[in-house]
């Protein structure tokens, strides 16, 4: 099986690459944090044009048609630039909520995790969210509600159903697992890259901190986490098997949280500062690590599929 990159999805990729690079650069997440829980309407708009919640879409509804893998890239490419939104929700909900696909609502989830995500923005919410109570998110990024036990209904918006199958025949559950994964595999490149960038460019006793072993060290772990990460996430984008999902979510969420933290080790007190984009990847990669049931819920797959290989 051959998990290399097709000319048209290395071309899907660039597009969402240059997509954010153009609408959401440095200054505009500078400028998304210093205005925390709002969203960029236009933005959202201009990504639903692009076809990013309709990826998944078959083209007969008015969808782009493509699949997971896919999905997989465009959702790796927004955990690069740190974009903000419940981009989960809204993509999934593309075949059942109208108005989702193209960006013209914006949908969140009451799901896995006990917490909803961008709750005071969304039109229409997915569940059941009654209740919620707002908590104060260590990302300025990623607004956040507790849900309660035993909630009756949405507490913003419209309430719809929640899981379903989408068209592509991919239940939601294992889709949001797997985009999650992407999204942290997309935000542990990004740190990679960064921490490689200034251990190049910075000096200590009249040399790059690149050329001391210790930082080297680093920054060698972090790209061999990257890239385990990467080849897992990207056999489950094809194979879409439950067990290749959880363990992708595992390497994913561990090169995502290693990865920052280390950069923050290469940059030392600069990674902490409101001008450096650094300590934002790493309370980003907190908070997905609670989404769609966490850690726990991959490791509860990846037990029984060992224990029934062992009876």
């Amino acid at each position: 099986m051959r998990f290399q990159l097709t000319e048209d999805q290395r071309a899907l990729r660039d597009g969402v690459r240059q997509l954010l690079a153009r609408r959401f650069d440095a200054d505009a997440l500078r400028a998304a944090v210093r205005r925390p829980g709002r969203l960029d309407r236009a933005l959202w708009r201009e990504l639903g044009a692009a076809g990013f919640f309709a990826l998944r879409l078959p083209e007969a509804d008015g969808g782009v048609g493509l699949g997971l893998p896919e999905a997989v890239l465009a959702f790796e490419e927004a955990g690069r630039a740190l974009l903000p939104g419940p981009l989960l929700a809204t993509h999934l909900a593309a075949g059942a909520v109208p108005g989702a696909a193209d960006g013209s609502l914006v949908v969140a989830a009451a799901g896995g995790g006990g917490t909803v995500e961008w709750l005071a923005e969304a039109d229409v919410v997915r569940g059941d969210a009654t209740g919620a109570v707002e908590l104060r998110s260590v990302d300025p990024l990623t607004p956040l509600h507790r849900l309660p036990r035993g909630s009756g209904s949405a507490a913003a918006g419209e309430r719809v159903p929640g899981p379903y199958t989408s068209p592509t025949g991919v239940p939601d559950a294992s889709a949001a697992v797997l985009l999650t994964a992407a999204e942290q595999l997309g935000s542990a490149v990004r740190t990679c890259e960064l921490a490689v960038q200034h251990a190049r460019t910075r000096e200590q006793f009249g040399r790059p901190i690149g050329a001391f072993q210790a930082v080297q060290h680093l920054c060698a772990g972090m790209l061999v986490r990257v890239e385990v990460a990467r080849v897992a996430v990207y056999a489950a984008a094809v194979t879409a098997d439950p067990v290749d999902v959880a363990a992708a979510r595992l390497l994913a969420d561990e090169a995502a949280v290693r990865g920052a933290r280390d950069c923050l080790q290469v940059h030392g007190g600069m990674g902490f500062t409101w001008e450096a984009e650094v300590h934002l990847h790493l309370k980003r990669a907190w908070v997905r690590t609670h989404r769609t049931g966490g850690a726990t819920e991959s490791e509860d797959v990846l037990a029984d599929a060992l224990t029934a290989g062992t009876r």
